[in-house]
């Protein structure tokens, strides 16, 4: 394999198909504290006039209800040259969206979208707290094509780079001057003409409250941004809580249709100075000591901070990094780096065995705790794996997801560095008679809950739409405050955002945490990873490792955990399902235990299509009112052994 930045085949043949969608979705992004039902109420209220009051407004609008901690702040704007029943649509959908869909639960969430019919685009923010005249740079979130420019269009970087350097620096400047005569002061569209491009279209704008300064400053960083970060591709949107900036080589929205096209400046001369009074040789002296002497500082400057990075880069054994074909960059970590840092993979730095290798503990030089992945030669795993679990870990991000720190390829060696995470997995835990007795409830629940958010992201929150296909209690690591971080991407895959489902001829994972369409034809969706948390669930709730039960006067017959489930509580009998060893909890009553049962049968449904998706299940879970209504569970899937087809190849 090349030693320098890995593709894998899987995510070079996805990525074509996305050269034909607009990947440029609706950037919506919840945080804050989970809200009240007050708060709802309050939120929701605002929602229902809001798209009227915006139209109403001339284009944007804000408010507030509600008291004290319930008081929900709302503010919303279309762009500019919008049509009235176009705003209302947008604002519709994205209020709709945001209730049912995407922030259900959460204080704080801003959305910059597109409606569907692409006639405009619209905004909406709800916060706990005012944010009116406030500049706020975060949260962010960017999407960036996945193609290559430099590769399909443009032959010369050079001078695309200085032709949209001057493009950008131009709009910043007419998008952060106000107009007076309109409500929606800070806009600009722009289609410039290239020399290799016919036409590249951008788009800037900030929220009206802002002043002059605050939006040229938000907007110079969605540049910087996406610069720094995803420079060389074909088009990308960065949106923050007080700006939005979009740039394509084709029409978006319909901000354009009366957009005449313009040529792009040239290149600014730098600035000619006359010196008055003062004949030219009196001059050349001064030239002479203006142009050398700084020459020379900054040469010595230049060659002092050279000998500092390499010294610093040859005690540190961290590579600069190493950009992949789709513009991340990852530290490369050398192996000698990795070998001191383990104690050359002593046992006593061992954490775990796994099918695909073993984890070590290390410490850096700087002090800083890592866990080491070694890859076993030949163990199956292989170039694929590996590549895939570099990749989707550095496009990954969120507190209940492990962090890649790095990788090491050297040699025959293929390693990967995580952050340390010093609780181990979670099934050191929940099949230790010992550690189980430390799951309380309130744990135990905490780290469904956690699970479950780690999951939303993947499948619904994140820039890509990942499947994890072998989610399990070893793949689950906890923190020092036994917060849960799922870990273990090698099996993977990445899906298109319009794809739900597809179908592989070498199935990959653990057995009896396979949904039974994966382990027996192949066929993987989001609800494959809801049936390997039902059944992590179940294991949660009870205690005990999905392997077979003896069936009670049938001792040559076995079954399943989740079928061991259902027959106790279809008999009424759910109290032999509950761990005797967990510890009472004041925070979780016996009805919501009785409820995590209900939904981990609800997961392990033999019927894909009656399993629900992750975002029902973190709102049952977050849910406390003792109304919540959820559907009746119908009979799991009877699995009593291993029956894939021939055609298939089981991996453990």
């Amino acid at each position: 394999m090349g030693k320098s930045c890995v593709v894998t085949t899987s995510l070079s043949l996805l990525l074509v198909f996305l050269q034909t969608l607009k990947y440029v979705h609706a950037s919506n992004i919840c945080y804050g504290d989970f809200f009240t039902v007050n708060y709802g109420v309050n939120r929701d209220y605002l929602f229902s006039s809001l798209p009227s009051n915006v139209v109403t407004n001339g284009g944007f609008y804000n408010a507030s209800f509600g008291r004290d901690t319930n008081r929900v702040h709302v503010v919303a704007l279309c762009r500019r040259g919008y049509e009235d029943q176009a705003c209302k649509t947008c604002l519709e959908h994205v209020t709709q969206d945001t209730k049912t869909n995407y922030c259900p639960r959460q204080t704080e969430s801003y959305s910059w979208v597109t409606d569907q019919s692409d006639d405009v685009s619209c905004f909406l923010r709800y916060t706990n707290h005012s944010t009116f005249g406030k500049l706020e740079l975060l949260p962010l979130v960017i999407n960036a094509n996945p193609i290559s420019l430099d590769s399909s269009k443009s032959k010369n970087m050079t001078i695309f780079t200085q032709e949209w350097n001057e493009m950008v620096n131009r709009m910043l400047e007419v998008a952060s001057t106000p107009e007076n005569s309109s409500v929606l002061k800070y806009y600009n569209a722009t289609r410039t003409q290239f020399t290799d491009i016919s036409d590249v279209y951008a788009l800037m704008q900030c929220t009206p409250d802002l002043s002059p300064s605050d939006c040229k400053m938000c907007l110079r960083e969605c540049v910087t941004d996406f610069q720094r970060q995803y420079w060389g591709r074909q088009g990308g949107g960065i949106s923050r809580p007080s700006c939005y900036f979009r740039w394509d080589i084709y029409p978006f929205y319909k901000a354009f249709d009366n957009v005449a096209r313009v040529l792009v400046p040239p290149p600014q001369p730098p600035s000619t100075k006359l010196y008055c009074g003062r004949d030219k040789k009196s001059l050349e002296g001064s030239n002479i000591a203006i142009i050398v002497v700084p020459s020379v500082i900054n040469l010595l400057i230049f060659a002092g901070l050279i000998f500092y990075w390499k010294r610093k880069s040859s005690h540190t054994g961290i590579k600069e990094s190493c950009d992949s074909d789709d513009g991340q960059s990852i530290l490369r970590f050398d192996l000698q780096m990795i070998v001191t840092a383990t104690n050359d993979f002593s046992p006593e730095n061992k954490l775990g065995q796994g099918g695909f290798g073993s984890v070590y503990k290390g410490i850096l030089p700087n002090g800083q705790e890592i866990a080491v992945k070694r890859l076993i030669k030949g163990s199956g795993q292989g170039d694929k794996e590996f590549k895939n679990e570099v990749l989707l870990l550095t496009r990954l991000q969120h507190r209940n997801l492990v962090k890649l720190l790095g990788f090491c390829n050297e040699k025959d060696e293929e390693i990967l560095v995580y952050e340390f995470v010093p609780n181990s997995s979670l099934d050191h835990f929940i099949f230790d008679e010992d550690k189980r007795q430390l799951l309380t409830w309130d744990v135990r629940y905490k780290i469904i809950e956690g699970v479950a958010k780690g999951l939303l992201y993947l499948h619904e929150d994140s820039q890509l739409r990942i499947i994890h296909r072998d989610l399990k209690a070893s793949n689950i690591l906890l923190d020092a405050d036994m917060n849960p971080k799922v870990a273990d991407f090698g099996m993977a895959r990445l899906f298109n955002m319009d794809e739900t489902r597809g179908q592989t001829s070498r199935v990959v994972g653990t057995y009896g945490y396979m949904a039974p369409e994966y382990a027996t034809y192949g066929q993987f969706s989001a609800k494959s990873d809801v049936y390997s948390f039902g059944v992590m669930l179940l294991e949660m709730v009870s205690g005990k490792r999905n392997k077979n039960f003896e069936k009670e006067g049938e001792e040559e017959e076995e079954e399943e955990l989740p079928a061991f489930v259902w027959k106790r509580w279809t008999e009424g009998r759910s109290a032999e399902i509950i761990d005797p060893l967990a510890a009472p909890s004041n925070n979780i009553s016996i009805n919501q235990v009785m409820k995590l049962i209900d939904i981990g049968l609800l997961c392990v449904q033999e019927n894909v299509s009656t399993r629900p998706s992750i975002n029902s299940i973190l709102f049952w879970l977050e849910c406390h009112a003792a109304t919540t209504t959820m559907p009746v569970p119908t009979p799991v899937a009877f699995l009593t052994r291993p029956s894939p087809s021939p055609s298939l190849s089981l991996c453990p």
